[in-house]
């Protein structure tokens, strides 16, 4: 399924670390998050942005920074194999990001 950024420009990079720890404390403070607790969009582009390389992965990261729509489950394959090689923040972050995808999805589906 396609997911597609209502927004074109990406946060910061402070913007994207401010923004993953906000969502991780909220969800930390709940018994049950819901699926629809997720980043930002720009905060979603702004963690593609970071991943973004010429890797596979790397470039399915960038086709999404660059062009706000890109097939969900090769977003969450592509921040999986990213997570392996990413610090425990950057891990956190596509953690996030792979959230972000299953919210927008969830979201078409009902």
């Amino acid at each position: 399924m396609i997911v597609i950024c209502r927004v074109r420009t990406p946060a910061t990079d402070l913007q994207v670390a401010a923004g993953v720890s906000e969502l991780l404390d909220r969800r930390a403070a709940m018994k049950r998050p819901p699926v629809t607790l997720a980043v930002s969009d720009a905060i979603a582009l702004g963690i593609a942005g970071l991943f973004s390389s010429a890797t596979p992965s790397g470039r399915v990261l960038e086709h999404f920074h660059r062009r706000g729509s890109v097939d969900g489950a090769d977003l969450i394959e592509a921040a999986r194999v990213e997570q392996g090689f990413a610090s425990p923040e950057g891990h956190a972050a596509l953690h996030c990001l792979i959230g972000w995808v299953r919210s927008r999805v969830n979201g078409q589906i009902d």
